[in-house]
């Protein structure tokens, strides 16, 4: 009976040793990974990479807003007539199909006297009518030329107010793809550079950070914290930026 009890008391001692070891061991294990871990963040290198792509803008745009004063509500209207007609003349004399030219509805609004101390009356003292007209086309050259021709408009009497053309790149999506992946390749490189004279070498990317995309005339250096998007030039700058992090091995 004793030795069976001292067999006993044998076996769970066995067993809280292995337990103690198998605790030791884990411990051991975690606190090595935790240092691992630590070391990785530690050794790291957080570099900011950036690329450019020079593109030529492939469609353009032209809006201009045009109005009429009349104290006849009728004779406005007809007035707008002609003048839509007329413009649209002159755009499609100038390279412009039809299906690209948009007119918005008219916009009509009363003007009402005053009196001589600047108040004004409830009696209609005429209207003013007022469009816009948008056109658009693959062929920036057209867009170019109307709206360095708008003064044509003027001297057919058509009180007419031109924006300035807009350029557009059609693959801009696709741009911006392949500038970021120039640019997070610019990072890489750059990391590389860096750890080179430590005899370090470049590990996997742990983050990458996007930075916003700059869209700016070809030769521009401005920059903004919340992108720029020009549509006034022809030939465009593409700018993508990448802020990047690796392990140093």
């Amino acid at each position: 009976m004793n030795k069976l009890q001292e067999l006993k008391e044998y076996q769970v001692a066995l067993l809280g040793l292995f337990i103690a070891l198998g605790v030791i061991l884990s411990t051991f294990i975690f606190s090595h990974a935790v240092i691992a871990f630590q070391k990785l963040n530690t050794q790291a290198l957080t570099v900011t990479g950036s690329a450019s792509k020079n593109v030529m803008s492939d469609s353009g745009m032209w809006k201009a807003y045009y109005e009429t004063r009349n104290a006849d509500l009728k004779s406005a209207y007809a007035t707008m007539n002609e003048n839509s007609k007329t413009i649209k003349e002159f755009l499609v004399a100038n390279g412009i199909e039809d299906k690209d030219i948009k007119f918005s509805p008219v916009n009509s609004y009363a003007i009402y006297q005053r009196t001589p101390n600047g108040y004004e009356t409830n009696k209609v003292d005429g209207y003013r009518l007022s469009q816009n007209v948008e056109v658009s086309s693959n062929d920036i050259n057209i867009i170019t030329d109307i709206s360095k021709k708008v003064s044509e408009l003027v001297e057919k009497n058509v009180e007419i107010t031109s924006n300035s053309a807009q350029y557009f790149v059609s693959n801009l999506d696709e741009l911006k793809v392949e500038v970021l992946a120039d640019a997070t390749k610019n990072a890489k490189d750059r990391a590389e550079s860096m750890v080179k004279s430590t005899n370090g070498h470049i590990g996997v990317m742990n983050s990458a950070k996007m930075g916003v995309f700059q869209i700016v005339p070809v030769n521009s250096t401005e920059v903004s914290d919340y992108g720029i998007n020009d549509t006034q030039s022809i030939e465009k700058k593409v700018i993508a930026v990448v802020n990047a992090t690796f392990t140093i091995k």
